[in-house]
């Protein structure tokens, strides 16, 4: 067996491909008829999409490329993502995934009804999976019940390419931080201390500087030397939402009509000037974008346009000739905090059929103080994993508890030998519907194989930190298996193994006959369970394609993690190692169960005998033999086989009793004789 292992784990590093791998003909039957694939980014693994007119429209690319997270069962999962230029996305959809829910519990549809939820939105989101808090600026997806580990692993890995996406090709689009003006912070000042403090940006532009601009083209104009210093244009810009700004500035009616038109999503910046030229064209139409200056912002340009305000400045004011209070858009990232680019045109001629204007740009960088701003608490994204250890932190303390509790009963084993049945079966019913149907912690050779795939390809273990409620009960069970074997989950801690055992004394209840496999043939059947694992493992190397369906011989995803709502010729399989367990004591745990054979082996590597044996046990006396379900017990010598005992504790129950042990009835019996003899005497 060990050896099987070992070439396992040989052909899985050779033979596994873990790298995306869609070419160039593959990536054109995800895009529209009408439109066209360039050729693949030097720097990034994406593909340019181009539109009709072979204008860049979007981009496509595969996850597992820029983001290759491992799915919840270890195994690759990539999705195709397709982009706008504004970050929007036009779809995603799955290439590859093993996820078990998604192959043959659920079914693939789940998965992909979920992908069709990231259609129309926008990247500068916060996406979530989960219920809505209420929090504006975050758009939330529906979770898909009894697979949420899967679904935030696949929009963890659809979020983290898409952003190096963005970040690379679609400046402004990829989310950040937006610091807004403190409306706490109020200064008293003049329009010079405005200046100074650095709230009013002014710029002044000379005749000589604009006709540098056209120096060479047909609008070029001789002025004279004492000319060329005259201001062509005294322009200042400041940012209205500042209320030190605001309030030094402006009359009570514009104020006020600022504050009630002005949203949370725009800022109000405002442009005023005096000189020569016209900051507004003649063709300008109020409620418009103006087309004479522009505002840039990490070279993405910002939505802006005009608020049609009446501007009434305070009579303290100098006087000004032109202004215009804009309304910038601030859902495409602009951050008033940071630096941003004026961007001022400067045309001259008329486009007629024999001339075109000439077009000149002059720029300017805009900072505003810092002190005015809120200051953000640079807050660390808290990884997937992280964040499903808070989300369920109060279940895992109560699984912790619990799990600690039940060491500590088998490590003091007396404490529920009076009333066994009771107590055991207490603890399994908790098992069952706390650990199994609540906290979805039933164990599966799906995390083994997983593990091992990942070990084998120096794949990072994180997968195994989405689902912490079952990495706990992997870590006791790990415990346990070095100190005393592969009985305390078996027994105690499998949900699926406890409706069998309850299946069994609710048989007895009917006084339903039972069917006693005889001990030679059970040592043979036991092996049953090694073939099924060693197919698994087979299945693995030689035909990867059916593992996932190969491992629906464990009826664990359709009878606890589904909880039988699933397709009916699963549910007839779940239940009928149920029924057979009433005749035949948990038949599949003892006989089919490959998860059990995996612990069995690892159990070997245990270093304590720790149930009680006498060398009596087993010659004369058997009833430890006789009693115990799971045939782990040996006849004539009465030492337990610690590879099928399930800790069950029955032989330890009759192993403590005077009215059960024939041993310690015997030596009563001995002793009540021995104390007559002296009475009598």
């Amino acid at each position: 067996m060990i050896r099987l292992f070992v070439i396992f784990l040989f052909t899985v590093f050779i033979s596994s491909n873990l790298f995306a791998s869609l070419n160039k003909d593959d990536i054109k039957s995800f895009i529209e008829k009408d439109m066209h694939l360039g050729e693949q980014d030097s720097k990034l693994p994406i593909w340019p999409v181009l539109d009709k007119e072979k204008k860049l429209y979007a981009y496509i690319y595969e996850t597992y490329n820029l983001a290759p997270v491992l799915g919840f069962s270890g195994g690759k999962l990539n999705m195709l993502v397709s982009i706008d230029l504004e970050g929007n996305f036009l779809d995603v959809k799955v290439l590859e995934q093993d996820e078990p829910v998604f192959v043959s519990g659920l079914g693939v549809i789940p998965f992909v009804e979920f992908l069709d939820q990231y259609k129309g939105k926008n990247l500068s989101s916060s996406i979530k999976v989960g219920k809505e808090t209420g929090t504006s600026n975050t758009v939330y997806l529906d979770g898909v019940s009894k697979a949420t580990a899967s679904v935030k692993i696949a929009n963890d890995s659809i979020l983290a390419s898409s952003i190096k996406v963005a970040s690379e090709k679609l400046s402004g689009v990829a989310p950040k931080k937006i610091r807004n003006a403190r409306k706490d912070l109020f200064e008293k000042s003049t329009f010079t201390q405005l200046l100074n403090k650095g709230l009013i940006t002014n710029i002044k532009i000379t005749k000589a500087q604009v006709e540098e601009l056209f120096k060479n083209t047909e609008y070029e104009e001789l002025i004279l030397e004492e000319d060329k210093n005259e201001v062509f244009l005294d322009l200042y810009i400041a940012n209205l939402v500042i209320p030190s700004v605001m309030e030094n500035l402006l009359k009570e009616d514009t104020k006020n009509e600022v504050k009630n038109q002005i949203t949370k999503t725009q800022e109000a910046i405002i442009i005023f000037a005096n000189g020569e030229h016209q900051i507004l064209s003649e063709e300008f139409v109020p409620n418009t974008s103006p087309d004479t200056f522009e505002i840039i912002q990490d070279d993405f340009p910002i939505s802006i346009n005009d608020g049609d305000y009446e501007i009434e400045f305070l009579d303290s004011l100098p006087d000004f000739e032109q202004a215009i209070i804009l309304d910038v858009d601030k859902r495409f990232n602009f951050d008033p905090s940071s630096p941003w680019i004026f961007n001022l045109k400067f045309i001259r001629g008329n486009e007629t059929l024999y001339s075109t204007p000439v077009l000149k740009d002059k720029s300017f960088e805009i900072i505003s103080p810092d002190k005015y701003f809120e200051k953000i608490e640079v807050i660390e994204e808290k990884p997937l994993w992280l964040v499903s250890i808070i989300e369920q932190k109060e279940k895992l303390i109560i699984l912790s508890i619990f799990l600690t509790s039940l060491f500590i009963i088998l490590y003091k084993y007396q404490v529920i030998l009076e009333k066994l049945r009771y107590k055991r079966t207490f603890i399994l019913l908790i098992t069952l519907f706390f650990i199994g149907w609540y906290g979805q912690g039933q164990l599966s050779m799906v995390t083994v194989l997983g593990f091992v795939k990942a070990i084998v390809n120096s794949q990072s273990l994180q997968f195994l930190l989405y689902d912490p409620f079952s990495l706990i009960i992997w870590f006791f069970v790990f415990i346990s298996l070095v100190i005393w074997g592969r009985g305390t989950f078996c027994g105690w801690l499998c949900p699926y193994g406890v409706l069998q055992e309850l299946s069994y004394y609710f048989a007895r209840l009917l006084h339903l006959p039972i069917i006693k496999v005889p001990q030679k043939l059970s040592d043979k059947m036991v092996y049953i369970r090694y073939v099924v694992l060693a197919l698994l493992i087979l299945s693995v190397i030689f035909a990867p394609n059916i593992t996932e369906y190969l491992i629906e011989i464990e009826p664990f995803k359709t009878s606890i993690t589904l909880i039988f709502d699933r397709e009916i010729p699963y549910v007839l399989y779940a239940i009928f190692w149920i029924l057979l367990s009433m005749f035949i004591f948990k038949g599949f745990c003892r006989f089919i169960c490959p998860l059990g054979a995996f612990l069995s082996l690892a159990g070997k590597f245990k270093f304590l005998d720790w149930l009680p044996r006498r060398k009596e046990c087993g010659n004369p006396c058997n009833n430890c033999y006789k009693n115990c379900n799971y045939n782990a017990i040996d006849k004539k010598s009465g030492t337990i086989k610690y590879d099928e005992c399930f800790q069950c504790m029955d032989c330890v129950q009759i192993y403590s009793s005077d009215k059960l042990c024939k041993i310690l009835i015997k030596n009563a019996k001995e002793t009540k004789v021995k104390s007559w003899r002296k009475t009598d005497d």
